[in-house]
């Protein structure tokens, strides 16, 4: 007999703040916001439920957070420790099933599907029971072994899992059981569906729609004004049909590049702790963005058609600038062209907060080695050097001007990720 899929989503509730606890017990029940000082130029990384009933969430920054909450305890970010944590709470997941794949530092996906021969016992009432009272048994060895919260969702799809291990919160288990997904979502508001952010929360808001029953009942037409090509997979995520597959493994603190994803666009942002003005430093903060994504397109094989600048000043003026080319993944063609936005965008004297450089419209690169022919053989040998030895292994002459000159930064923030500025959770992309 075959049973439906069993996909367990595994959050860890407030992680960071839940690890420092672990070391200041005398944090527990405090408002604590892990990211830097209040005041100074970081964001927060993350925050206890205490301060975020005044509004303080991940992304805000450090004095916003400050305003907010003047009697909050802010806390450096230790990423080190928290990579550590989170390598012990997957150990002890690997004793559970099989199959596991990471979506970020504090959050993983289980399979369960065809476990429930093996965990039943006398007195479960079903697949369903053996199901929900493995993952309890799983949640508290987590809570027993390493003190550390959780909130787990078990759903046929990944995305209802995840939406589940989010109405679970906090230190919860919530199973839907298969055929009542539609139900379960019906009354929730339109952010609870991963991929759905507030940009596109206020278009729907627009059309009258705010809870998810009304995007299950919309039309495809009308679902495409605010979604675009994404239309299908959200109505099917609001109708509780998605995807069983968990093969999406993002690791903590990596940027995450699925081969072959021509979906998810590319990109990488750098955050300076002081702003710039020195031109020989932006450029070479922008030649070292352009290295990291073309590197990131070949690794996935893909190229990119349209390439963009995002420019953000001192008084947090944000421009943005594209163009559409061929194809490409060669650091030779993007760099001059990145190069030839920025002094299109500079509109002002003023200095530089950040800079950011995203790859999107992919296409499959059929044959990788012979992507640029008069570069071929320097990018495979910089790629070759690069996979054994990590990215910062080879840098062009004009990037390291950066190390020596530039400021240091607050953060250096890859999509679907966290290139060097850590954050927890996320789930793909949200408009």
């Amino acid at each position: 007999m075959l049973h439906a899929p069993r996909i367990c989503c595994l959050d860890l509730d407030t992680f960071f703040v839940s690890v420092e606890r672990l070391f200041d017990p005398s944090l527990i029940g405090k408002p604590v916001v892990v990211g830097g000082k209040p005041g100074s130029r970081g964001v927060v990384t993350a925050c206890s439920y205490e301060v975020r009933e005044y509004g303080v969430h991940s992304g805000m920054s450090l004095t916003e957070a400050g305003k907010r909450v003047p009697d909050a305890i802010f806390l450096p970010v230790r990423s080190e420790t928290y990579g550590e944590y989170s390598k012990q709470v997957r150990a002890i997941v690997d004793r559970y099933s099989p199959v596991v794949q990471a979506a970020s530092i504090d959050e993983m996906f289980i399979d369960f599907s065809g476990c429930e021969r093996m965990y039943r016992r006398r007195g479960d009432f079903g697949a369903d029971a053996t199901v929900l009272r493995t993952v309890r048994e799983m949640r508290a060895a987590i809570s027993d072994e390493l003190g550390l919260p959780a909130s787990v969702g078990i759903a046929t799809s990944r995305s209802m899992a995840k939406v589940a291990s989010g109405l679970a919160k906090p230190a919860g288990v919530l199973l839907v059981s298969a055929g009542t997904e539609a139900k379960t979502l019906a009354p929730l508001p339109v952010r609870k569906l991963p991929g759905i952010g507030p940009v596109a929360a206020e278009k729907l808001k627009g059309l009258g729609i705010d809870r998810l029953g009304q995007i299950a009942e919309a039309s495809i037409d009308e679902l495409r004004r605010v979604f675009g090509a994404w239309a299908t997979q959200v109505l099917e995520g609001s109708q509780g049909r998605g995807s069983s597959d968990i093969s999406r493994d993002q690791p903590a603190f990596r940027e995450h590049d699925a081969t072959g994803d021509t979906v998810r666009s590319i990109s990488n942002e750098r955050t300076f702790r002081e702003d710039v003005s020195d031109p020989l430093i932006v450029e070479s903060q922008l030649c070292h963005l352009c290295e990291r994504v073309c590197w990131r397109a070949r690794r996935r094989g893909v190229l990119a058609r349209t390439i963009s600048l995002k420019l953000r000043y001192s008084n947090f003026k944000t421009l943005s600038r594209s163009r559409t080319i061929l194809p490409t993944a060669s650091e030779f063609e993007v760099y001059p062209l990145i190069k030839e936005l920025y002094d299109l965008a500079r509109d002002r004297p003023m200095p530089i907060r950040l800079l950011g450089v995203s790859f999107t419209n992919l296409v499959r690169a059929e044959q990788q080695l012979a992507l640029f022919e008069h570069d071929s053989a320097l990018i495979r040998s910089v790629d070759a050097i690069r996979q054994r030895y990590g990215f910062d292994a080879v840098r062009r002459a004009t990037g390291q001007i950066a190390r020596r000159k530039a400021p240091s930064v607050v953060g250096e923030a890859g999509d679907a990720g966290a290139g060097g500025g850590v954050r927890e959770g996320g789930d793909g992309p949200r408009s």
